[in-house]
């Protein structure tokens, strides 16, 4: 099994437990709790901000003294509706308390103080959809850059209809070299409907020296630290996958691969 495709450990508690150390890289950190009601999720953020998000279920949340009350209202993650968020500043620390089966992802990147603990979601996100014919998808954008809702991290939800294509054209934004591309790691935690299907996800450098194809099953988490990572749904399974990035700049510019770039410029 190649090292970019991560499996849950076990069913129950901290299934996922993804650090720049494991992934091999600098920025990007994902956590993801499944917990049964009662049970309680709970970390200190060290030098590092954090954005909860409440994939599926309910729990009351709190963090950096303060008290969020209980929150989430998507009980299944396709339903597609925008999900509650709460954002944690580096230095202090969160907790969660599940009053219902639920699902909390916990995306991390470095934090600099320059944002209060706040509820980030669901207001000021909206499902969006991006793309044309069977390389249309839905969005719900968490924290890209044009909410300043964070010091590091960027965070997306991206809902795919069977049958279609995702992040394609492929492109990549592995350099430093702003305004043209920005150095951005980012990971896929993915979700299928219904969950016995399979996505496909392929993360490869235009010189081929990275070249992975992966089979994502329900719950794998896929990192990709450079190249292009396009996504496809076979047909009779929809996809979904929370994005995290987080690099040098807290922007997201990108560049197509060569051989696509045509795509991208007939569907402008």
């Amino acid at each position: 099994m190649t090292d970019l495709l991560r499996k849950p450990h076990g069913t129950g508690g901290k299934v996922h437990d993804i650090t720049p150390q494991s992934a091999g890289w600098s920025y990007v950190g994902f956590g993801l709790y499944r917990l049964k009601p009662g049970e309680v999720a709970s970390e200190a953020t060290g030098d590092r901000e954090a954005i909860l998000v409440l994939v599926e279920g309910r729990a009351k949340i709190a963090g950096a003294g303060r008290d969020f009350g209980e929150l989430g209202d998507r009980m299944d993650v396709f339903e597609k509706t925008p999900p509650h968020c709460v954002y944690v500043p580096n230095g202090t620390d969160w907790r969660a308390e599940a009053t219902t089966e639920c699902t909390l992802a916990v995306c991390t990147a470095p934090g600099q103080g320059g944002h209060a603990a706040q509820i980030i979601g669901p207001a000021g996100i909206s499902l969006t959809p991006r793309g044309k014919g069977t390389n249309t998808r839905h969005i719900n954008a968490i924290a890209m850059e044009e909410r300043d809702v964070a010091d590091s991290l960027l965070v997306t939800e991206v809902f795919t209809p069977d049958g279609h294509w995702s992040s394609y054209p492929p492109h990549r934004h592995d350099e430093d070299d702003y305004p043209r591309m920005t150095y951005l790691e980012e990971s896929y935690y993915h979700r299928l409907n219904p969950k016995t299907g399979f996505g496909i996800q392929r993360v490869f450098t235009d010189d081929l020296s990275l070249d992975e194809t992966m089979a994502v099953a329900d719950g794998d988490v896929v990192l990709v630290p450079r190249g292009h990572h396009p996504c496809g749904a076979p047909y009779g399974h929809e996809m979904y996958y929370l994005n995290v990035m987080a690099g040098p700049m807290r922007k997201w510019r990108f560049a197509n691969h060569p051989d696509f770039d045509w795509i991208a410029r007939r569907d402008a």
